[in-house]
Formats: C-alpha cells, structure tokens, sequence
C-alpha cells in the first residue's frame, strides 16, 4: 500500500501516524498530472460557460427579433385593415357635407352620424390619427399636393386648404392628405 510503512511486521498508515507520506521519485510527475487535469478541466469549464452565454444570448436576440416581427405583423394588417376603411369615412363625411339642412333632423340622418363615429372610433382606437393640415406647411412626406396656386398673404408651401383627410399610424402614413399648396408670386 502506498503511505504505509512496516514496523514490527506491522503495517501502519503514515496518514494515520500524523506524519506527512514519504516523497519518492514518481511525486513529483503525479502532481504535474494532477495540474495538467486541473488545467484542462478549467479550460473546459470556461469553454462551457462560454457556450453558455452564448446560448443564453442568442435566445434572448431571437426572443426580441421574434417579438419585433410580431408587432411589425400586427402593424402591418391594422394598416391593411384602416387604409381600406378610410375610403369608407371618406364617403361618410362627404354625404354629411352634402347633406340639405332640411333633412339634417331626420331620424335617418342620425343613424348615419352613429355610423360616422363608429368608423371614427374604430380608427382613433386603433391609433390611426388625422395628419394635420391647417396653418402647416407643406411636407412631401405627410401631404400630396393636388395643386399650386398663387394666393395672396401666403408664402410658398404654405397649405391653403385640404381636399382629401390623410391619417397616420404612428409614425406611419396610412395616406397623405391631399391639399391645395400656396406657390410663390
């Protein structure tokens, strides 16, 4: 047995005893595997925590990417569904306007207002907001000029008037809104 010494015909452990075991020349290459393993054994575990992280990181990149095509998706058919409402709201406002005022009280009427708010509703509840008009300039990106005129106590680009609702969602255009824009004289 290794660590054990004879006395007396007896063997007895040296760790037993309280004394160190005796040196011999095979120590010191033991020690040296011993480190080797340990070496290895750490680099393998970096290696591992390494991949880890890396698992850990790539999931929560496909978690976020996944998240962000879904509300991009959801985005996309709430957009399909209000660009194709919007001709709807237009027709409604443009009946009210042409409405007569005599029949501006019938019973009738008012069941088309309802309709009129719900529609409206409908759009505001689903983030869809009028792009402004009145008093702006023009803006190539929210507004389509149907035309330029020359207008008296207005400088070039300013908006005289507004021919066609144009709404955003978000910071999306749905449809820019047709207007009539100020040229310069």
């Amino acid at each position: 047995m290794e660590n054990d010494v004879e006395t007396n015909g007896q063997s007895v452990n040296q760790a037993e005893q309280g004394q160190a075991p005796a040196r011999g020349a095979g120590d010191g290459q033991a020690t040296e595997d011993l480190a080797a393993q340990l070496a290895q054994a750490q680099a393998q575990a970096a290696e591992y925590l390494d991949n880890w992280r890396r698992a850990l990181a790539d999931m929560s990149n496909a978690r976020k990417r996944m998240q962000r095509e879904q509300a991009e998706l959801q985005a996309t058919a709430s957009a399909r569904v209000l660009t194709r409402l919007l001709p709807v709201m237009d027709d409604t406002d443009r009946a009210f306007e042409a409405l007569p005022p005599e029949q501006a009280n019938q019973e009738w009427v008012s069941g088309f207002r309802l309709i009129q708010r719900k529609l409206q509703n409908i759009l505001e509840s689903e983030g869809a907001t009028p792009i402004a008009t009145e008093g702006q300039k023009f803006d190539p990106e929210l507004h389509h000029a149907v035309s330029h005129e020359e207008q008296p106590g207005l400088i070039e680009g300013d908006i005289i008037s507004e021919v066609g609702r144009g709404y955003k969602l978000g910071e999306k255009v749905l449809r820019p809104a047709l207007v009539r824009v100020a040229k310069g004289q």
